[in-house]
């Protein structure tokens, strides 16, 4: 049983990082392993950097934390002013070396490196074609999918120019369903795709005359990169000796109905320092826990977060209330991802691994516990029981998100449906089940009201069960309800 189990959250998707700087610095490789320094809360599993001096592709993939895996020597060995890397939590694919990005190969378009977040929803099925064609994997991701329908496009221009490969792209993508932010590193150019819908974010930034793209713009402000804008749902932006261009991913296609940007990457997976599709993380989750106060009040003489997702919106909530805000939970950040708990008879201690009650903070008081969603429940019943066990009179948890009671598709790693304890049980047993005095959950509407734009331009399948992409009947266990587009 790993910690993950323990500490019941959604799994952190993947994050991607690159920069361009070819003839001007030497240094790509050094900004990639800060970058994805930054980006490291987006997946804990592997991490990997492909640099190029303009020759040829150096690659260093590994399993584990990115500071572990870069060590000074390694960062040497990866040479040359480009690179992109890769931070990996595996939504597709087992936890192995193997599956590790970036994914680098040579194929008749020359060598490329290719970094995904997201997920290909018709993956299995383009898998088995490409499989009855011929095609040999030698790992288990969608990322290789997309590898193998690049190599078998029918592009124009001549290989290794990046005509070339926008054309192999384009032919490749067109077969593509799901969620996918893409980068592709050869020794000529970087390049950076954003699905029709926007799933997953990706921005531009300017470091002294270059261009680098990243998940979040927390990985811009730590190499001190100015930022420039959103890729937007859609584009093809391209890096190389002649500076940055764009181009429509798919020229001839009409756009989207909507847009599917992901709204639960405001509430958990963002970090709240950086700015998502044009909003401050920080201040969404803020206005999140104000209008939670709004619609689920609770008399009481605390307000405590679940440390660290659910501060800033505690702090709304306390501010929009007025009960005062208290850190009655302090977090460890010294627990590895990949602990492993080797007997039975300790397994209850996962929890208080991470985090440990206050005594003197939360003795006799009536305590609003807030924290961003309810996955299992496993952990909620936890931590009510530990703030009880440290002497609270009442314990009242509210959930700044709706309840989470539908799978993800697009690149978060979530429980099946039957394990979402929303998707089985009314409010009322969950109540019963976590030990709290009461349990409330910000509304759909509050959510939108609190990210200050409307529903149309979010994918909220998590929360609604509306599914914004046509599945194949072999990409899912359990009925979904799609919203075409």
């Amino acid at each position: 049983m790993g910690y993950d189990a323990v500490y019941d959250k959604m799994k952190d998707e993947c994050g991607v990082f690159g920069i361009w700087a070819l003839g001007q610095s030497e240094e790509a490789a050094n900004f990639t392993y800060l970058g994805l320094h930054a980006l490291q809360h987006r997946g804990q599993e592997s991490a990997g950097i492909v640099s190029t001096e303009g020759e040829a592709l150096h690659v260093h993939r590994d399993m584990g934390l990115v500071a572990d895996i870069f060590t000074a020597p390694v960062l040497e060995r990866l040479k040359g002013g480009a690179a992109i890397g890769h931070v990996r939590y595996s939504t597709t694919g087992a936890s192995h070396v193997k599956n590790a990005q970036p994914v680098a190969v040579q194929y008749a378009g020359g060598a490329v490196a290719v970094a995904h977040n997201g997920n290909i929803v018709n993956a299995e099925v383009l898998r088995a074609d490409l499989e009855a064609q011929g095609s040999i994997f030698t790992s288990s991701t969608d990322t290789e999918v997309l590898v193998h329908l690049l190599a078998r496009a029918c592009p124009v221009g001549s290989p290794g120019t990046p005509e070339y490969l926008v054309s192999s792209i384009r032919q490749a993508l067109s077969k593509v369903a799901g969620a996918y932010t893409l980068l592709f590193l050869t020794p000529r150019a970087l390049l950076g795709v954003r699905d029709p819908m926007g799933f997953r974010p990706l921005v531009v930034g300017r470091l002294k005359g270059s261009y680098c793209l990243a998940s979040e713009t927390t990985a811009l402000d730590l190499i001190e990169a100015e930022y420039v804008r959103e890729v937007e749902p859609g584009e093809m932006v391209i890096l190389d000796g002649d500076g940055l261009r764009s181009q429509p991913l798919f020229p001839d296609q009409r756009p989207p109905q909507r847009l599917g940007r992901c709204v639960f990457e405001y509430i958990y997976f963002a970090r709240p320092d950086s700015v998502l599709f044009g909003r401050s993380v920080y201040t969404v989750r803020q206005a999140l826990g104000r209008r939670l106060a709004e619609e689920c009040p609770a008399e009481a003489d605390l307000v405590v977060p679940v440390p660290d997702s659910g501060v800033p919106a505690a702090i709304g909530y306390a501010e929009r209330s007025g009960v005062p805000f208290a850190m009655g939970l302090v977090r460890s950040h010294y627990v590895g991802r990949t602990f492993i708990e080797p007997q039975q008879s300790i397994r209850h201690f996962g929890v208080k691994l991470k985090l440990n009650a206050l005594k003197d903070v939360l003795r006799g008081q009536r305590v609003v516990v807030v924290d961003d969603s309810v996955v299992r429940g496993t952990t909620s019943r936890k931590i009510v029981k530990m703030i009880r066990d440290a002497g609270a009179s009442e314990v009242h948890l509210r959930i700044s998100s709706p309840p989470t009671a539908w799978p993800c598709y697009y690149g978060i790693d979530t429980p099946t449906r039957q394990e979402l304890i929303a998707a089985n049980h009314r409010v009322d047993e969950i109540v019963t089940y976590v030990t709290a005095d009461s349990l409330g959950y910000l509304s759909l509407e509050g959510v939108y009201a609190a990210v200050g734009d409307a529903r149309s331009g979010y994918c909220d399948a998590c929360f609604s069960g509306e599914y914004l992409i046509q599945f194949s009947r072999r990409a899912v266990a359990s009925p979904l309800r799609v919203v075409g587009t």
